[in-house]
Formats: C-alpha cells, sequence, structure tokens
C-alpha cells in the first residue's frame, strides 16, 4: 500500500432467495441462488473448490488472482470472472490492495443458453468491462431484490440476470472471434432477420417500414437485398407465408371459418385472402379444404 492510501474496511453482505422449487420434482429453467457484496480482507483466499451452481463475480476495485484449469489470472477493476458446476477453481485478494467485488449464484437448465448468448463461450470465463456501471447496478438490483424478500423477489432477481447478461453480450460479442471473422454476408443476415420477423409477426398487421426500421435498414435497401437473396420482395414473401400457413389451417382445423382462418393469419378482407389463396394455389380455400378432407389418410 502506498503512502496516504488507506485500507477499505471489510464487510460482507449475502441475500439469499426465499423461493427456490424443489428440483428434484421438476427441472428448473433459470433459478437465481443468492447475491451479495464484499470488501475482501488483504490476501482473501477461496478454494481450491468446487461449486454445483454458477458463480459470476465483477471486481469493483482492488486486485486479486483467479485461477481455474491450471491457468492464473491477475484481475482488477472492470474483470469479470465466471465460476462454472463442478470447476476446480480457486481466487485470492491481493495482500495490499484486497479486491472489492459483487456476485451472483444461479442455475438451470437455460443457462448454458443463455451465457453463450452473453458471449461466455465454452472456453470462456474471463470479461473486461471498460465502464462498470450499468452491469455493477443490475448486480446490486438482483441483491436488493432478494434482500427486500417480497413474493416478487425471484422474478425481479431473475429478470435483472437477464438483463446483466444482455449487458455482457452488448458489451463481449463484438469482440468475439466469431463476430469478428464471420464470413456470413450482410444479405444471409438480413434474410435471416427477415424471415424470423415475419415468422413471428404474420399473425399481425405488418408494416414493412416499420420492419425495416426495427431492423435498423432503410426499407428500399432492405427489400433490394431481400429480393436479391430471395427472388421476391418481403411483401410477397409475407403474402405466400400467410397463405401457407393458411392450407395449414384448412387441413388442421376443419371447425374454422374461411374468415377465420384469413384473420388468423392476419387478413382481415376474406374475399382478399380467397383471392389471393386461388392465384397461388390454383383453386378457392373452400375447393382447397374439401379436396383435404376427401383425401383418404
Amino acid at each position: 500500500m502506498e503512502a496516504g492510501e488507506s485500507m477499505e474496511q471489510e464487510y460482507y453482505k449475502v441475500a439469499s432467495n426465499p423461493f427456490i422449487p424443489d428440483t428434484d420434482s421438476e427441472p428448473v429453467p433459470m433459478q437465481v441462488l443468492f447475491a451479495g457484496e464484499s470488501q475482501t480482507k488483504p490476501a482473501h483466499r477461496l478454494g481450491p473448490k468446487v461449486y454445483d451452481f454458477y458463480l459470476m463475480h465483477i471486481v469493483l476495485s482492488g486486485h486479486g488472482t483467479y485461477s481455474a484449469g491450471g491457468e492464473q489470472h491477475r484481475l482488477g477493476p472492470g474483470h469479470t470472472f465466471l465460476i462454472r458446476p463442478e470447476q476446480l477453481i480457486s481466487y485470492e485478494s491481493d495482500g495490499a490492495s484486497p479486491w472489492r467485488y459483487r456476485w451472483v449464484a444461479f442455475r438451470g437448465d437455460h443457462i448454458p443458453l443463455l451465457l453463450q448468448q452473453a458471449g461466455f463461450a465454452s472456453e470462456r470465463e474471463i470479461a473486461y468491462l471498460p465502464d462498470i456501471r450499468k452491469a455493477a447496478l443490475l448486480f446490486h438490483r438482483i441483491y436488493e431484490a432478494l434482500r427486500h424478500g417480497r413474493p416478487s423477489a425471484s422474478l425481479q432477481a431473475m429478470g435483472s440476470l437477464h438483463m446483466l447478461l444482455a449487458s455482457y453480450s452488448e458489451a463481449l460479442l463484438p469482440l468475439s472471434p466469431t463476430a469478428r471473422h464471420s464470413k456470413q454476408k450482410e444479405s444471409d443476415r438480413l434474410y435471416q432477420q427477415v424471415v424470423h420477423y415475419l415468422s413471428t409477426q404474420y399473425t399481425h398487421p405488418v408494416s414493412i417500414e416499420a420492419m425495416a426500421e426495427t431492423l435498423g435498414y432503410n426499407r428500399a435497401y432492405l427489400s433490394r437485398l431481400f429480393k436479391r437473396q430471395t427472388g421476391l420482395s418481403p411483401v410477397t414473401f409475407l403474402l405466400r407465408l400467410r397463405l401457407d400457413k393458411a392450407r395449414h389451417m384448412l387441413r388442421e382445423r376443419p371447425e374454422l371459418t374461411i374468415e377465420q382462418v384469413a384473420a388468423s393469419v392476419g387478413i382481415q378482407d376474406a374475399l382478399y385472402f380467397s383471392k389471393q389463396f386461388r392465384n397461388i394455389h390454383g383453386q378457392s380455400p373452400t375447393s382447397y379444404r374439401q379436396d383435404m378432407l376427401n383425401t383418404p389418410d
């Protein structure tokens, strides 16, 4: 410690989730177990040990060493280290400038995918955020939700954990080797984005202008790239998608009227629906349904 510096007084505070489900009776997609904050004492050491849950720390100040998989990492303010279940690890605060950090423990069947989406691929356990204010606040919100122990505590904690992982995604994924070296063409990405958007929104009135704005493209540019990729404009693709969904409903839902099928696929005008269905499939919706009902299985 340099002259003039003062050692922060050590403290430890933790809050547990008061609503932990019985994992033996049913699978748990995602569950926050506990969260806390600590100003560690000099040379404070944990491990070597393993946990049976995920444990994520963010370093607010001070320094220390994290060891896992035979590798040792010197970590300071802005660093995050993620401990995975059954991973043999140890970590120790610096003797002169010990860590102050926040942490959250969690588990669940959906966690591996969420961590991957956040930028923590299977080989990644260390991350650095130049600006930790947003992430640090979300760690604290998880702690506060559990500390107050309201009936909504578990849901609030999970919501903040989702937001926390999203903040890491924003910071980490643009830096990942996969993102940097991706050879996927912009037209390929755009095609996937448009197909996903239309496939989830086709039951509602869809504005191509609104879709382009949502995806961050100029409408003319979006339409041009999409047509180059598919041979169809987004409007034509949407119509064909709706009519394909309608064919399925005509076969599988005989109790629905033609008007109800049309409305269910996002077309409010039954006459327009019938006309377009005939143009694409060569027969009216009613004739198509009758043919399907008369066709032996």
